[in-house]
């Protein structure tokens, strides 16, 4: 018997989860994964029943498991086996519809299999630099091996150059993405990627606030807080962008300062 959590859409940009979704086969045991509330507001926000979704980076399969309860057909890649091999265990469960899930193991730098215009919604939850090493440097070409900002960032631009690509017309593209420290001070990565999607032709439609809760090293950094004085990061940042019409005039979202530039 699945379990079903009392769901409630969200209608502010301050997203809350302090209890994480248990429904299906979601657990939190795979680090670093979204809960699966994320996901569900996003599907149900910006697709519709039997449309086709991407997950580039899709580690545990959350974004999956909820394309699969939801009726959307869905694909999911990861560069890491066994990140593969869990989310096709994860999908074992039964639904009345007809979609259908494909597991991929591949690099979101290269979507060539999949032809322009493609996909009808893509979300996503990437590494956040080196903070955790999903295959522990076994995978040369594993984003989250990456320890250098400006490495990361460049790897991560031919990322969103595929996103934008394969992603149709007018549809939309979620990215959960947080910040970091270093030598005590504060790297906003959350903004840099974000730039990487205005530069590239995206236009920004939402920017989230999603609160941190149930970090397992929040105990750890709370009791160092005062001898390293800074403020603990308990938040990540929810963007959604959209692709531009193919005839729309954009230039109006320049002066807003909402591209960073025009293609």
């Amino acid at each position: 018997m699945i379990n079903l959590d009392i769901f409630c859409p969200e209608t502010t940009t301050v997203w809350s989860f302090p209890e994480r979704g248990t429904w299906a086969t979601h657990n939190p045991k795979y680090r670093g994964n979204w809960a699966p509330q994320i996901p569900k507001n996003l599907i149900l926000k910006y697709t519709n029943e039997n449309d086709l979704i991407l997950d580039p980076m899709m580690g545990a399969g959350t974004t999956l498991i909820e394309a699969k309860f939801l009726n959307r057909n869905a694909v999911g890649i990861d560069i890491n086996k066994n990140a593969v091999e869990l989310t096709k265990k994860n999908l074992l469960f039964d639904v009345k519809n007809n979609s259908i899930q494909e597991v991929v193991e591949g690099d979101a730098r290269d979507l060539s299999k999949f032809s322009n215009d493609y996909f009808d919604f893509i979300l996503t939850h990437p590494p956040y630099l080196n903070i955790i090493k999903y295959s522990e440097g076994k995978i040369a070409e594993d984003l989250s091996n990456i320890s250098s900002l400006n490495k990361f960032l460049n790897e991560f631009k031919v990322a969103v150059k595929e996103m934008y690509r394969v992603l149709k017309p007018n549809k939309y593209c979620a990215i959960l993405i947080g910040d970091t420290r270093r030598r005590k001070h504060y790297v906003p990565l959350a903004y840099r990627v974000m730039d990487l999607f205005l530069s590239e032709g995206f236009i920004l439609k939402e920017d989230i606030i999603k609160t941190q809760h149930n970090c397992k090293a929040t105990p750890r950094w709370s009791s160092m807080v005062s001898n390293y004085d800074f403020y603990l990061i308990m938040h990540e940042h929810l963007f959604i962008f959209r692709k531009p019409d193919i005839d729309e005039d954009i230039s109006i979202f320049k002066d807003s300062c909402l591209l960073t530039s025009l293609n």
